[in-house]
């Protein structure tokens, strides 16, 4: 690696002289023009680039952000992490990103891990269920700046942003109320996910309004340990298994409609003829699935910019001794109509399937 000693030996200066010209401090003004064409002439030759870990020790800054994710390979976090990653490359920070894949001792190590390499701020996008809240709290104890997205949080040193769930679900059960479904089953998400109190009181919000009865035996939730998709697939034949009608599906997210509707098909049931089926994220495989799946949409990249404009804005104030105010921003999501959820048709079956799918992969 050329260091700026090499690029002093070989232009014939001292490498006081070449550090001041090369990273353009204050005493260059004071330099010739023509010493400092020579030091970027030899300095452009030797392919000299500039040590950021060695000048952030001197200047006290590191320009790194840590990024805690639970899944890696879940399609909701890598939009998300899309938006991060985008904003953060054009405000000239660095990230590191720590998978935690759900496990709680990862989470605490990696909080560490980040501590230790001088992080200047933290974004988490709280999917998992081990989010640990309270470590966090200790995090903004230490003035981290931190952002949350998925997540509100009361605490006055850590911010949010967060959808608006409860409008998203509402919105879903209003279209599938307009054309025609009376009888509607739903998967509802894990008790321990935030979002799935919030989804299910916009659902139960409209069916009292309008004056429609949930059949509690039309609803199944998802268990804790099960992935999205599997998830999905083994609520849709706990559902089959209570033969009971229904012409509607809504389904907690994306991944658990997709598993829903393989359930459907491997039971005789076509979607969306036979059962309209609605989820929540839209991910990018929702557009392209057999059927187009209706969704709510999520404007996940929007969350990570979000999130980035929030944290560095906390970063900036922190260096220049300014108070900033943690900051909970919420975002309306919006119903995407695809093909999975055509108008009721009067002949369509309502009676369930004779017999149940095998368990998927059998």
């Amino acid at each position: 690696m050329v260091t700026i000693k090499d690029v002093a030996r070989q232009s014939g200066f001292s490498a006081t002289t070449v550090s001041i010209v090369l990273n353009d401090a204050p005493l260059a003004r004071y330099i010739p023009a023509r010493t400092k064409h020579r030091i970027r002439r030899v300095a452009e030759r030797l392919a000299y680039r500039p040590n950021p870990f060695a000048r952030s020790l001197r200047s006290s800054r590191s320009h790194t952000v840590g990024v805690i994710i639970s899944d890696s390979v879940d399609p909701y976090i890598a939009q998300i992490l899309k938006g991060v990653e985008n904003s953060l490359y054009q405000s000239s920070y660095l990230s590191i990103l720590a998978d935690i894949q759900n496990h709680r001792a990862r989470f605490e190590r990696y909080v560490e891990m980040l501590l230790e390499r001088r992080v200047e701020g933290l974004i988490t996008i709280a999917n998992s269920l081990l989010l640990d809240t309270d470590l966090l709290e200790v995090l903004g104890e230490k003035k981290i700046p931190m952002v949350v997205i998925g997540r509100e949080t009361r605490s006055n040193s850590m911010s949010a942003v967060v959808i608006d769930n409860e409008p998203g679900t509402r919105a879903g059960m209003e279209h599938l109320y307009a054309l025609g479904n009376r009888q509607i089953a739903f998967i509802k998400g894990p008790k321990q996910v935030v979002d799935s109190n919030q989804r299910w009181q916009g659902i139960c919000g409209f069916a009292q309004e309008v004056g429609l009865k949930l059949d509690p035996r039309l609803i199944v939730e998802l268990e804790q340990t099960a992935s999205s998709y599997q998830g999905g697939y083994e609520a849709m034949r706990r559902l089959l298994s209570r033969r009971r009608p229904f012409t509607a599906l809504m389904a907690f997210d994306d991944m658990t409609a997709f598993g829903a509707i393989r359930a459907l098909h491997k039971a005789g049931r076509k979607v969306p003829e036979d059962c309209a089926v609605i989820g929540f994220d839209d991910i990018a495989a929702a557009a392209f699935y057999n059927p187009p799946l209706t969704t709510i949409r999520q404007p996940m990249e929007r969350l990570g910019t979000l999130a980035v404009e929030i944290l560095t804005e906390a970063v900036e104030a922190a260096l220049n001794n300014r108070t900033f105010t943690a900051v909970n921003r919420r975002i309306t999501p919006e119903l995407v109509v695809r093909e999975s959820t055509p108008p009721l048709r009067v002949a369509r079956p309502r009676r369930p399937p004779a017999a149940l799918p095998a368990a998927e992969g059998q």
